[in-house]
């Protein structure tokens, strides 16, 4: 059993990382701004401000992972980057392991080939920004942490969020940094996106690197 972290652990992904982690009998902490109606069960809820130094402090002092589940818009939208290696530092400081929540515009739809951000234009401008700021942590700041910090960047296929739940069908596939379904993004789904990065999490095997689940 580890004890894991997750900042933002009330959000689309990391509600369902908390509760695929919980269920297997792990101790989880969620960090979010406000508490869930509906907690899930064995997760224990902190109320706080992702943005807060102090905060994230005292929750990576006393862990084992830290899950780092943050979405570039709404009240993180002009500072995501600088609390991300935030928490990269504190995890780094503490020898913590760091699990990231990344996006699908990172990935690439071959080996050697440019990554879908560099080309943004059939996504509506006002997405733009919040794409470039989620895909600049594994293209500029993960790789330029300390070698001390050993962290995964977990990209989902293109059709992952909340306006597209899909199904739990209890099984993914697991990629580098190219895309799995390169030809029309995929889809995966919030519960077998968290089986993929639980798995990933207990198993150990990928250190300083991009992956990607999709079905």
């Amino acid at each position: 059993m580890s004890r894991i972290t997750i900042i933002g652990g009330t959000g689309y992904s990391g509600s369902a990382i908390a509760a695929e982690a919980a269920g297997r009998g792990h101790q989880v902490t969620a960090l979010s701004r406000s508490l869930p109606e509906a907690p899930i069960p064995n997760v224990t809820y902190v109320q706080g401000d992702a943005a807060d130094e102090a905060t994230l402090a005292a929750l990576i002092e006393d862990t084992d992972v830290v899950v780092a589940a943050l979405a570039p818009r709404g009240p993180l939208a002009g500072t995501f980057r600088d609390v991300n290696r935030t928490i990269a530092r504190l995890a780094d400081a503490k020898g913590v392991r760091l699990y990231v929540v990344g996006g699908h515009s990172s990935l690439r739809p071959a080996a050697g080939a440019d990554r879908f951000v560099t080309d943004l234009s059939h996504i509506p401008a006002e997405f733009h920004d919040e794409i470039r700021a989620g895909a600049a942590l594994i293209i500029e700041d993960l790789p330029a942490a300390p070698a001390t910090l050993d962290w995964v960047f977990v990209s989902p296929a293109l059709r992952f969020g909340a306006r597209m739940p899909g199904e739990r069908l209890g099984r993914y596939r697991l990629g580098g940094d190219v895309a799995v379904q390169p030809e029309d993004g995929g889809a995966i789904s919030a519960a077998d996106y968290a089986l993929g990065f639980v798995d990933l999490i207990e198993k150990g095997d990928h250190h300083r690197e991009q992956v990607n689940l999709g079905h």
